[in-house]
């Protein structure tokens, strides 16, 4: 349930809503898989940014992986894990590493405001998450939700 979500990039713009986040998919699916490349635009720091990234590892309902393709950083890695807790939980868990142009002044703008900025995106992507998870509409009895508490 929780890995459905978060392949969805319709519940993906919708976490990010306040950075007028839209996704365009490669295949018009709108549940990611393997080799899929989506194109995000959003407004960040006052200024729109597009981003295009590839599914290189999908192991679903466990992980998935997706890197920049074409964008601003000169790399960018997201690594999606999912870890069943029992019951109704899932421990969802988002590993990210940036790379930023520039040298040594781009590290200086990752590591002093990129990756607290990049941070919070993610916390507010799996809080609304969470909701979705939780909701009466969205969970079977039974199904996973993810355990924001964990949320690296």
């Amino acid at each position: 349930m929780v890995f459905g979500l978060v392949v969805d990039v319709d519940v993906h713009a919708a976490s990010l809503h306040g950075s007028q986040e839209t996704a365009t998919t490669s295949t018009g699916r709108r549940q990611l898989a393997f080799g899929d490349e989506v194109t995000f635009r959003a407004r960040h720091f006052g200024v729109r940014w597009c981003m295009t990234s590839r599914i290189t590892g999908y192991e679903p309902p466990f992980c998935f992986v997706d890197e920049q393709v074409r964008g601003p950083f000169r790399a960018l890695r997201h690594e999606h894990y999912f870890e069943s807790l029992g019951g109704s939980r899932t421990r969802m868990t988002d590993r990210m590493t940036i790379s930023a142009p520039l040298g040594p002044v781009g590290a200086f703008v990752a590591q002093v405001l990129l990756a607290p900025y990049l941070r919070r995106l993610l916390k507010r992507r799996a809080a609304h998450i969470t909701r979705l998870a939780e909701s009466h509409e969205a969970v079977p009895r039974g199904e996973a939700k993810p355990d924001q508490d964990q949320m690296h």
